[in-house]
């Protein structure tokens, strides 16, 4: 049965299991790819040289991916196990709130702990994720799991993207906001994305509900069996090959989708374009996601998940093929707008598909394995860009070279046997 248009906004569990991505997108948008980096290096870190502090973000930001990277199937095993999916969603989510919300008390020159607040707010953020992606097979059944997936999305790009516009605007003029300067308006929108993230998280607590298993069970006992749940499944992968064919070509396409993502700016700064236009171009990319990724959703009814993730993908290889020969700051924006059109959706229903491949008594543990990857993601392109641009001395060259992400990722997924997924994932249930 497919869904009704729409009828995520009338479902209060669809609608409050969204706002969690409403909420810790603010983090994405303000902290992680807007101020944190900037204000570090100006302020924080403004007495270490470019190179000391590009090095400690670079070396501390990998520490965190690595400590996610670890634990991620370890604790989406021990959440199933004690059917504790909203716990751990809880304890992240306060993690990343606390230690967001404290950067704003950190003085000018202490490097060291802006960056363990830094650190243990990205563990926070890219851990809950886990949960709240696994918490989607509470929400959706498969007839509209793609629809559900992408509302998720949709209500994330806006509302990072809202919360961004006014963190910018109160850093362009804070005189408006009653604020003597630039960098207390960055310190005030760190504790306004903590304050942010705090509230819409309540929704998701409160109104989306996951089956009790009717045990008593300590936290020890649910880690030992969260422990020996693990093994199991790592005995068996083998049974789940298209699950990981899948994974396998998930990691190279969306690897070409954050290098994109990553090295926008840079690119473009490299092409002799102004840094406020670049910021402009990634607001654009947030607010073109939101109704983008709810008509994917629509979409993949019509068309099937894995055929709109080709058109995606194909998207995204005519947008290298344009940054190649640009030469204007306008094709730039309409760049952005097309970036905007596709990374929710590839985003959204990379998710959903996933989840018809695996066990539904394991999601957590199985998201794991998915966020797992995704940490690694954006690790192969950069350094693939990197070695292009200094062996050829041609950025355009550089950014050519990410088609062989997506090129080989489609050849992958096109050897995904979905039907034959779905049964692997129930012989592998219990």
């Amino acid at each position: 049965m497919v869904a009704k248009p729409l009828a995520v906004w009338r479902d209060s569990r669809i609608l409050s299991w969204g706002f969690y991505d409403w909420a810790n997108s603010a983090f994405a948008t303000t902290v992680m790819a807007g101020f944190f980096p900037l204000f570090f290096k100006q302020y924080w870190a403004a007495d270490l040289s470019a190179n000391e502090s590009t090095f400690m973000l670079g070396s501390l930001n990998a520490v965190a991916s690595l400590v996610v990277v670890i634990l991620a199937p370890l604790l989406g095993a021990i959440a199933d196990k004690g059917s504790s999916r909203k716990r751990f969603l809880l304890y992240f989510a306060g993690m990343g709130v606390v230690m967001t919300g404290s950067l704003s008390l950190v003085a000018a020159g202490s490097w060291g702990l802006a960056l363990a607040l830094y650190v243990f707010a990205v563990i926070g953020f890219s851990s809950g994720n886990i949960f709240y992606d696994a918490l989607l097979v509470e929400v959706a059944d498969e007839p509209c799991v793609d629809q559900v997936s992408a509302f998720g999305f949709a209500l994330g790009y806006l509302g990072g993207g809202l919360l961004f516009s006014v963190n910018v605007l109160m850093t362009l003029n804070p005189d408006w906001f009653g604020l003597p300067d630039a960098a207390s308006a960055i310190k005030t929108s760190f504790l306004m994305v903590a304050i942010w993230w705090a509230l819409f998280s309540i929704p998701v607590l409160l109104f989306v509900h996951e089956p009790d298993k009717q045990t008593s069970s300590s936290l020890r006992e649910n880690v030992r069996a969260g422990v020996g749940q693990l093994r199991n499944t790592l005995s068996r992968l083998k049974q789940l090959r298209q699950a990981w064919i899948f994974l396998l070509a998930y990691w190279l396409y969306i690897d070409g989708v954050d290098t994109i993502v990553r090295m926008a700016v840079d690119y473009g700064l490299a092409l002799g374009f102004d840094a406020n236009g670049l910021i402009l171009a990634l607001l654009i990319t947030q607010f073109v996601g939101f109704p983008a990724a709810i008509a994917f959703g629509r979409l993949a009814q019509q068309w099937g998940a894995r055929n709109s993730l080709y058109l995606c993908i194909g998207v995204y290889l005519v947008i290298i093929l344009w940054a190649y020969q640009m030469n204007e700051v306008w094709e730039f924006y309409l760049l952005a707008t097309a970036i905007g059109l596709v990374q929710g959706g590839i985003q959204a229903l990379s998710r959903s598909y996933y989840i018809r491949l695996i066990p539904k008594d394991k999601p957590a543990e199985f998201f794991g394995f998915y966020n797992m990857l995704g940490k690694f993601a954006a690790v192969f392109g950069p350094l693939l860009m990197g070695g292009v641009s200094l062996a050829t001395g041609s950025p355009r060259l550089s950014i050519l070279s990410v088609a062989l992400l997506f090129i080989a990722g489609a050849l992958l997924l096109k050897c995904v046997d979905e039907e034959a997924g779905k049964m692997d994932a129930l012989r592998f249930e219990g």
